[in-house]
């Protein structure tokens, strides 16, 4: 498996009515942040950015990048309504409405 490649794909849809896409490495993750209007990226945006780049360069985890990624999405309802993402605590996996 590519080094970059996320564990479980992100599941995004960028507009009501639109299908959902699937982000599967980081390098399709920083090219969704790249095209992100300037007005709209905030604290969430650079973090999401930071930790992606990050782990191009060997200097984060590829999957704390999907978290902080995933967590943009969530911030910026994106995530799709199906996504399923980890319970910090139990481990579980469970839905997340976006």
């Amino acid at each position: 498996m590519d080094r970059l490649q996320f564990e479980v794909p992100v599941r995004i849809t960028t507009a009501p009515g639109l299908p959902v896409e699937e982000i599967y490495s980081v390098e399709q993750a920083l090219d969704l942040l790249q095209g992100w209007p300037v007005r709209r990226q905030g604290a969430v945006y650079q973090a999401a950015f930071n930790a992606c780049f990050g782990a191009t360069v060997d200097l984060v985890e590829t999957e704390e990048a999907c978290r902080a990624f995933m967590a943009f999405c969530r911030v910026s309802r994106l995530l799709a309504r199906d996504m399923m993402v980890p319970s910090k605590r139990s481990g579980e996996a469970r839905g997340l409405r976006a």
